[in-house]
């Protein structure tokens, strides 16, 4: 009974591992330069003297990201970029690190400093980027932050930093708890990529598919239930067994 009992189990949890997987992915659907959430999981047989092949359990082997590209939209938003391409965006993490996401939808706070509209100051290549006052600002299609300066005629466009772009291979690539992209533990910085490009007044939208995660969540749910069922199955046979220990 044990060995079906605890098998139903693991898959149970891992069906309720993949439903998580799904909602966060189904809440970012509309969340600018969102990356939808990958989930995978193995069969693994228990360990030790006489149990190598009794029994196999389903345990998730990771968590990784879809790196495909989300749509364009246009907004006609001057401080609004999308990387065009493969690339990012590098920003400042709230540890201080630096972090890359897709995410172009970017502001000028208080003081100055150009950060994402969730609040990380954007890097340069002399790190985050702080604006004087201006009339109008330009980002070109290499990251170049211009500005025309208060008083300044139509002319007078000033480059003031160019925004740190990088284009480090996917898999080296982790996603932390606050929704940015890391290097991999133990890997270096990337350098700014001069190929990356940015087109101006456009964001990106989320890759999410809603209606693949809605089927994910159908399907995570069955499996659920199927599991559960199989663990009622085991105790039914757990309580039958007793009873006819009983009877003997």
């Amino acid at each position: 009974m044990d060995r079906f009992l605890y098998v139903a189990m693991s898959g149970a949890r891992e069906a309720q591992i993949a439903q998580a997987v799904a909602t966060h992915n189904l809440a970012n659907a509309s969340t600018t330069g969102f990356r939808a959430t990958l989930a995978a999981a193995t069969h693994v047989g228990l360990a030790g003297p006489g149990h190598a092949a009794a029994r196999a359990y389903a345990v998730t082997q990771g968590y990784g990201v879809d790196f495909t590209p989300g749509p364009l939209n246009s907004t006609g938003r001057d401080l609004d970029i999308a990387i065009d391409g493969d690339g990012f965006i590098a920003v400042q993490a709230p540890d201080g690190s630096e972090a890359y996401t897709r995410a172009g939808d970017l502001v000028v706070d208080a003081l100055g400093m150009l950060t994402t509209r969730s609040g990380h100051p954007v890097l340069g290549d002399g790190g985050p980027i702080a604006l004087p006052p201006f009339e109008s600002l330009e980002i070109g299609v290499d990251g170049t932050v211009s500005i025309r300066p208060l008083g300044q005629d139509a002319a007078g466009l000033v480059a003031i930093e160019r925004i740190r772009l990088v284009n480090p291979p996917p898999a080296d690539l982790r996603r932390g708890e606050d929704g940015l992209l890391r290097m991999a533990e133990g890997l270096p910085l990337p350098p700014a990529d001069a190929n990356v490009r940015v087109r101006s007044g456009m964001l990106e939208g989320s890759n999410v598919s809603v209606v693949a995660e809605m089927v994910r969540m159908i399907e995570s749910a069955r499996g659920f239930e199927l599991q559960v069922k199989l663990m009622d199955t085991a105790e039914q046979n757990d309580r039958a067994s007793a009873e006819l220990m009983r009877l003997g």
